[in-house]
């Protein structure tokens, strides 16, 4: 395991699309003691639905138990998919609404512990496409913690 301080372990996000990419996400975690956010594509609770996400996150974790993961699904613009993911019970969601609404879906999500995030989509790592989703996730951590070089420094 990579020996990361303190002081640099902010939350790493990567933007999962199945089971394979949310178990290889919280592998790295583990490995390398390094905080990770899976997040969902945008929309997908309107696309997947809260129970596929919810399913992936809960199967990731019982294959990957000791990882320090945090997960949030992304309801784009739609109050209702955010209630529906309430009800299912992620842990955590993101939606684009005005603040009166964004108050009330916190307000409610809070009643059944879950939050309502903000996602920083320019610093997620999207695992889409990707041939090898378990080195991905290792460089990409690596590459955030300060542990490896880049290599595109050099020109």
């Amino acid at each position: 395991m990579v020996s990361v301080p303190a002081h640099t372990r902010t939350r790493v996000g990567f933007m999962v699309h199945e089971l394979a990419h949310a178990v290889a996400v919280r592998a790295a975690s583990q490995r390398h003691g390094i905080p990770v956010t899976l997040v969902s594509a945008p929309g997908a609770a309107g696309t997947g639905g809260a129970g596929w996400w919810r399913a992936i996150i809960t199967q990731a974790q019982h294959v990957v138990p000791e990882a320090d993961a945090t997960s949030i699904l992304d309801c784009a613009d739609a109050p209702g998919m955010a209630l529906a993911a309430i009800r299912e019970g992620v842990e955590a969601i993101a939606l684009s609404a005005p603040a009166a609404t964004l108050s009330k879906v916190r307000d409610i999500g809070a009643q059944s512990g879950v939050t309502l995030q903000t996602v920083d989509w320019d610093n997620v790592c999207d695992l889409i496409g990707t041939n090898d989703p378990q080195a991905e996730c290792e460089n990409h951590l690596l590459k955030r913690s300060g542990s490896v070089a880049n290599p595109r420094a050099l020109g």
